[in-house]
């Protein structure tokens, strides 16, 4: 079966279709602009662009980033306020004509790992995924089990600053760090999620997570506890789409 995952981050919309059955992409990977000044008409715009240019009007799996109740968004600090307190599924619906499924970008992206991933994803019985972007995304997977609708790039850190001020890949590049100061950066975030969580394994996301080599090294944790997500930055456009398999 072949769906459209969608993936919508802080700085761009990700699509492309996908074989669910072997969850390898099978189209090309679309992408649009995407940002805190995007309002959700004009993102619903680059969507139905983007579902034009692959030729498809089936249902959508959408990956979205921000605390989701019931599919209403209740907070999403990297994006248009005006996304605030919509039922996004009837939104995707309305604007697109195409059955939608809705559901945080991380768990879209643990979705991905856990079914095509890692196989200690699978194994362990409490692992923690994080997208590393604009933001910090989370996923909590318990004895293979997500725990949905995590936030835990919005835990305080320290005074005002929270967790993704610090350890985002977004301040890598915006403060101009080096591989090593920003390493240090993270290393700090994940020694408090060791300690609040207890996780048996990191699973780090996101594009940044194919450099892990370059930044490994200064984390203070054994090289077996930290993996990179294994398909990368199509793992959110990938579990988005395997969302879908619910609607007949």
């Amino acid at each position: 079966m072949i769906r459209l995952g969608i993936d919508i981050g802080g700085s761009a919309i990700k699509a492309a279709l996908v074989n669910l059955d072997t969850g390898e992409i099978v189209s090309d990977t679309l992408r649009a602009k995407n940002n805190i000044e995007t309002k959700p008409h004009d993102a619903a715009v680059n969507i139905l662009r983007i579902m034009r240019k692959l030729d498809y009007s089936g249902p959508l799996g959408v990956g979205f980033p921000g605390r989701l109740v019931k599919n209403v968004l209740h907070k999403a600090p990297n994006l248009h306020p005006e996304w605030l307190n919509n039922d996004l599924t009837v939104f995707f619906e309305e604007n697109t004509k195409s059955k939608t499924v809705v559901l945080n970008d991380a768990d879209a992206a643990a979705l991905a790992e856990l079914n095509f991933g890692d196989p200690r994803i699978k194994t362990t019985t409490r692992a923690m995924f994080l997208t590393l972007g604009t933001g910090i995304g989370s996923a909590l997977i318990l004895n293979g089990q997500i725990w949905n609708d995590t936030e835990f790039g919005q835990l305080i850190f320290e005074g005002k600053r929270t967790m993704e001020n610090v350890g985002a890949a977004a301040v890598k590049r915006i403060e101009n760090l080096s591989w090593k100061q920003w390493g240090i950066r993270l290393n700090s975030v994940l020694e408090k999620y060791d300690f609040y969580f207890s996780p048996e394994l990191f699973v780090l996301g996101g594009a940044i997570s194919s450099s892990l080599d370059k930044f490994q090294r200064y984390l203070d944790f054994p090289e077996e506890k930290v993996i990179a997500a294994k398909l990368g930055n199509d793992a959110g456009i990938i579990g988005a789409a395997m969302a879908t398999e619910k609607i007949v």
